[in-house]
């Protein structure tokens, strides 16, 4: 599969289902304390005011979140669709449409990368190149935090909410993505596994890796 091909599988699959993630997803971080608790802690090594590009943003719901911790946040995403409610609900935030693989963004300009479950949809052999272009948009000392779901098989949506699209979910081990991630030139400084969250329909755990760009 080329970049084109599953970069155009998942763009179609969530300019699809757009709008009703965004209803089911739209109170997820309020309700998650563990995961509200690490993008404070993201938020807090970055430092006030820092520029953090949340990556694969989807309707925006984590990037007005880091912002209103105090970070100038923006989002990047494949999906007008997901775009266009992002710009909707975050007036104030500015929404650009990108690949992760290939940013409009000069060399080091970031003091973090959010990729909240956003990596989920790059198959495993693009993996290292991703979180090297990660670590080319980053300053050196800048944080990423990384949120996948754990497992080794992927999990097939097909027709969600009645649309007739479907998309494979990668889950990924920690410690896989970890080494991916200290290959790239990456100081894993934090490990964080949660169970499943039955009232989101989780039916496996939640891995959080916050990483440092060497230097």
């Amino acid at each position: 599969m080329t970049d084109a091909d599953f970069l155009t599988d998942t763009r179609v699959f969530y300019d699809a289902i757009a709008e009703d993630y965004a209803e089911l997803f739209r109170d997820v971080v309020a309700a998650t304390p563990v995961d509200r608790g690490l993008l404070r802690a993201f938020a807090e090594l970055v430092g006030e005011g820092g520029a953090v590009a949340d990556l694969g943003c989807g309707p925006g719901r984590v990037t007005g979140y880091l912002a209103s911790l105090g970070l100038s946040a923006f989002g990047v995403d494949l999906s007008e669709s997901m775009l266009a409610i992002a710009r909707r609900e975050n007036p104030g935030l500015r929404f650009e449409r990108g690949s992760m693989l290939d940013l409009d963004l000069p060399d080091g300009g970031l003091a973090g990368v959010v990729s909240w479950y956003s990596t989920i949809h790059t198959p495993v052999d693009r993996l290292p190149s991703l979180f090297t272009e990660l670590g080319r948009v980053l300053a050196p000392g800048g944080h990423l935090l990384v949120a996948f779901q754990v497992g080794e098989e992927p999990r097939r949506h097909d027709r969600p909410f009645g649309h007739p699209v479907a998309l494979d979910f990668q889950r990924r081990r920690p410690d896989h993505i970890a080494g991916l991630l200290t290959d790239a030139g990456f100081d894993v400084r934090s490990r964080t596994v949660r169970e499943a969250e039955e009232a989101f329909g989780e039916p496996v755990p939640q891995a959080f890796l916050i990483a440092r760009k060497a230097g």
